[in-house]
């Protein structure tokens, strides 16, 4: 049924098509891709009632990636105060990570939006996605608002909001709380901005990982403006794997209050996310110009400013303005800098020794 209705709203020539969900409907969904070019010139997707994914796992044997797919679209809305499930609770027991007895496999992400542009996603609930909940993969001129995302502390992969090789896109008033990343921004992003974001349970805001196998990677451009992050894993975090090349720079955290969280402020180069140990390699993704301004709140690690750049190629230009981070518990914390041009203006607690 979902197929053949998006036949027909992609082939239409009316100035507005419309394709909706009903509410207080669930529909039991299996994998799908909302395929474009569409002769329609813009296409209102509306979700007003329940969409979940089917349980059976066979049924994902043909792509264990996407779950549902918007793909090679224009002009499109997605909106309507309905709700994604993604039912990821037998996907998440079958993680590695999870059961470490078991093979590491793909899981699908919950919805993918893959070479869209002028895309709005708007006043929708994701809940419980296999992977992740919501990948833009290669898309342009994107606006994010209002999306509430709820997965269990516990569940492997489950990042809220995850961009990919996308520019100019806009993340703003969403309330993320996850296993993983709220939001992660990886290799060939660019105009990222996420503002009034609040954030946690999970493992913070996140770019990278970056740079893993020795690839290259490019981020640029990123402002995280206004956020609340609570109980959070990280808090604000640049991750790099070592070997990798390229850059991370233009980069703006402001105005963030952290509530209990361990590392609020970490940059990682030395990241290594498998089992056996990652050795030390000559080149890096080069981190710079980097600026943390008005972050405030409580710690729940003793190292609340965690700076750990490449010693083969130090991080530039990093300027922290009127940070102060003070311990949750009746203790004083700490911040560590290795192989960073730091610069301090206003008040900035706890302070880094001179490296």
């Amino acid at each position: 049924a979902f197929e053949k209705a998006w036949k027909a709203a992609c082939s239409s020539t009316g100035p507005t098509t419309v394709f909706a969900v009903p509410k207080k409907k669930i529909y039991l969904l299996k994998p799908i891709t909302f395929a474009g070019p569409c002769r329609a010139n813009n296409i209102m997707f509306q979700i007003f009632g329940t969409i979940k994914a089917s349980r059976d796992m066979k049924d994902y044997e043909n792509d264990r990636r996407h779950w549902i797919k918007f793909e090679s679209l224009q002009n499109f809305r997605v909106k309507g105060g309905g709700t994604i499930d993604g039912n990821g609770q037998i996907w998440w027991q079958n993680s590695c990570k999870v059961n470490t007895r078991l093979p590491c496999k793909d899981a699908p992400n919950a919805v993918t939006f893959y070479e869209c542009n002028n895309i709005i996603v708007s006043n929708l609930k994701f809940r419980n996605s296999q992977k992740m909940h919501v990948s833009f993969d290669k898309c342009a001129d994107v606006k994010v608002v209002r999306l509430f995302v709820a997965a269990p502390e516990n569940s492997p992969n489950t990042d809220g909001i995850h961009v990919t090789a996308t520019q100019n896109i806009q993340i703003s008033r969403c309330v993320i709380k996850t296993g993983d990343d709220c939001i992660s921004i990886v290799s060939g992003s660019r105009n990222v901005k996420a503002t009034d974001i609040t954030c946690g349970p999970g493992h913070g805001i996140s770019i990278g990982s970056l740079g893993a196998g020795n690839s290259g990677a490019q981020v640029s451009d990123v402002v995280v403006n206004r956020a609340i992050l609570t109980g959070t894993s990280n808090g604000v975090r640049i991750k790099t794997w070592q070997g990798g090349s390229g850059y991370a720079r233009n980069i703006q955290f402001q105005n963030i209050a952290m509530n209990n969280v361990t590392n609020p402020i970490i940059i990682d180069q030395n990241y290594c996310d498998r089992d056996e140990p990652c050795h030390e390699q000559a080149s890096a993704v080069r981190v710079s110009n980097v600026m943390y301004k008005n972050i405030k709140g409580t710690s729940a690690s003793k190292v609340a400013i965690n700076l750990e750049c490449s010693k083969s190629v130090r991080c530039h230009e990093i300027v922290m303005q009127d940070v102060s981070l003070a311990s949750q518990r009746p203790e004083y914390v700490e911040a560590s800098c290795v192989s960073v041009d730091l610069t301090r203006r206003g008040i900035v607690t706890p302070l880094c020794s001179p490296n």
